[in-house]
C-alpha cells in the first residue's frame, strides 16, 4: 500500500505572519494524522516561520524550488544544502509555473532532482501537458519526455522515493479539472514510464494528481487506484479546505 500524501503549494502567497495565522489554524486540524504524509510549500522567506511552527506535528514543509549547484555566482537562488539546514523535508521541482515563467527546463531537473535527494531532501516532480498538446493527442509523448528526462539520473534505489506530481497545465488555476478518468489514465501512463526503470520501483512510487483538486471533488479523484495523493493550490490557502482534501485521502 502506498502512503497518501497530500501537499499543498501557497506559490507567492502569505507573509510570515499569515504563514504562522495558516499554520496554527492547520494543525488542530491535521497535526495529528498519521496515516497520510501532510505537506505545505510556502515561499522561501516564510520557510524557517513554517518550519518552526510545525516542529513535533506531522505537517512537513517543503520548498517550492531549488538550484542544482549547492553555492556559485547564480543570483537569487537557493540550494539543497540551505534548505536541508532549515530542517525543510522536500522541494517542488519543475511545477509548470516554473517552466512557463522562468524557462525550467527538463535538462536542469534531470540535475536538481538527484541532488535534492543527496542532500536527503524528498523531490516532488512535476509533469504535464498543455491543453494544445492534449488537443493534439501528444499527452502521453510530453509525459513521457518529462519523466523519463527527469529521473534519468536518479539511482534506481532511489526511484521509490521520489514524488511524481501529474498536473495538466490547463487544470491549473482555470478551475477545470481532468475528470477522475482522464486523471486515473494520465497518472497509470506516468507509473507505466516509471516502471520502464524498475518495475518495483514504478509500483512504489507515489503520484500525485494536481488541477484544481478541491474538498468537493477530492474524494473521487483519490479514489482512483494509481492517484496517490494532491498537489494543492488555491485550496491550501484555506486551512478548513485542506483539512478536508485531507480527510479524504484518509478513507
Amino acid at each position: 500500500m502506498r502512503r497518501p500524501f497530500i501537499a499543498g503549494n501557497w506559490k507567492l502567497n502569505n507573509t510570515i505572519a499569515e504563514t504562522e495565522e495558516l499554520v496554527s489554524a492547520l494543525l488542530p486540524r491535521v497535526g495529528a494524522v498519521e496515516d497520510v504524509d501532510i505537506v505545505i510549500a510556502p515561499s522561501f522567506l516564510s520557510l524557517q516561520a513554517a518550519v518552526d511552527s510545525t516542529r513535533g506535528s506531522a505537517v512537513s514543509v517543503y520548498a517550492q524550488n531549488m538550484h542544482e549547484k549547492d553555492a556559485g555566482a547564480f543570483t537569487g537562488e537557493v540550494s539543497a544544502p540551505m534548505l536541508a539546514e532549515i530542517d525543510v523535508a522536500g522541494v517542488i521541482l519543475g511545477h509548470s509555473e516554473r517552466r512557463q515563467y522562468f524557462g525550467e527546463t527538463d535538462r536542469a531537473l534531470q540535475a536538481k532532482v538527484p541532488r535534492a535527494l543527496e542532500a536527503g531532501l524528498v523531490p516532488v516532480l512535476c509533469v504535464g501537458e498543455t491543453e494544445e498538446e492534449r488537443e493534439r493527442g501528444d499527452t502521453e509523448r510530453k509525459l513521457r519526455h518529462q519523466v523519463q528526462e527527469g529521473l534519468e539520473k536518479v539511482p534506481v534505489e532511489r526511484l521509490p522515493e521520489v514524488v511524481v506530481a501529474y498536473e495538466p497545465i490547463w487544470a491549473i488555476g482555470t478551475g477545470l479539472t481532468a475528470t477522475p478518468e482522464q486523471a486515473q489514465d494520465a497518472i497509470a501512463f506516468v507509473r507505466a514510464l516509471v516502471q520502464g526503470f524498475d518495475k518495483e520501483a514504478g509500483n512504489q512510487v507515489r503520484i500525485l494528481y494536481g488541477g484544481s483538486m478541491k474538498a468537493d471533488n477530492a474524494a473521487e479523484l483519490l479514489a482512483q487506484p494509481d492517484i496517490d495523493g494532491g498537489l494543492i493550490g488555491g485550496a491550501s490557502l484555506d486551512a478548513a479546505s485542506f483539512a478536508a482534501i485531507v480527510e479524504a485521502a484518509r478513507s
